[in-house]
């Protein structure tokens, strides 16, 4: 059973990646083999089907179709911009849903399981931006677990070196962590 972790921001060391980090120890924990990846890491233009036709998929959208059909699940950390899920997320998701030659359609996210989880320095954790993810994933055929947590006050919750000091986060981190491990598991077996 493999689980693919990720934070939906481009930022290096966000706070929706810091805390895929925790809950990706919970699925660990549960058994599961963990892949964290940045999404940085896949840079990609912003989808246009006539840039498509005219270009192909870049390198990028080619990288991370590869990781995403490697795993059986994902976990997703969603950060909140102005009430919604980033840009750089949902353009990822609308290239992934793309046809390619060869493969199954839809089939980085077709019969996988998610969870979602989402961070935020103000008070609502960025659970704003959750439902409209849910929906989308859902929508390409993912099977989201109806757990989620969202993290208000965030750098609350970390030290200076980086560790997460509030044990009551911690635990609800890999409680989901280990929910999508054993959902997948039976799912999958």
């Amino acid at each position: 059973m493999k689980i693919l972790a990720m934070g939906g921001s481009l930022r290096r060391h966000s706070w929706n990646q810091r805390i895929a980090e925790v809950a990706a120890e919970g699925a660990a924990q549960a058994g599961a083999t963990i892949n964290l990846i940045h999404l940085a890491d896949y840079p990609m233009p912003v989808f246009n089907e006539d840039e498509e036709a005219h270009e192909g998929q870049c390198e990028g959208v080619l990288g991370l179709r590869t990781v995403f059909r490697e795993h059986d699940a994902l976990l997703l950390s969603v950060p909140e911009y102005n009430g919604g899920p980033p840009a750089a997320l949902k353009n990822a998701i609308d290239w992934l849903s793309r046809p390619q030659e060869g493969f199954r359609r839809l089939d980085c996210f077709q019969h996988k399981v998610c969870a979602l989880i989402s961070a935020s320095p103000g008070s609502l954790g960025g659970i704003r931006g959750l439902p409209f993810t849910r929906m989308v994933l859902s929508s390409l055929g993912m099977q989201v677990i109806p757990q989620q947590r969202c993290v208000g006050s965030v750098h609350a919750c970390f030290d200076d070196d980086g560790a997460m000091i509030d044990e009551a986060t911690r635990d609800a981190l890999h409680h989901i962590g280990a929910t999508l491990a054993n959902t997948t598991k039976r799912l999958c077996s």
